[in-house]
């Protein structure tokens, strides 16, 4: 059987192709998991508060009606 096109491959083309699809999505999870930063937990954390709200606005846009 002709194995070129997914709709004619046999069913060992169709195991193969399921197999190498999920090595490929283990790997890019395993570095995406890898690539996160790590918490660094010996430092005291430094708690930041909100100050007060502000309201930046441009003059010169048009409005849109």
């Amino acid at each position: 059987m002709t194995n070129s096109s997914i709709v004619t491959a046999d069913r060992a083309t169709h195991l193969k192709i399921v197999v190498v699809s999920l090595i490929a999505s283990v790997l890019v999870l395993i570095a995406g998991i890898a690539a996160r930063p790590q918490a660094d937990t010996g430092a005291p954390v430094q708690i930041v508060k909100a100050g007060h709200t502000l309201l930046a606005a441009r003059a010169d846009t048009p409005a849109i009606r």
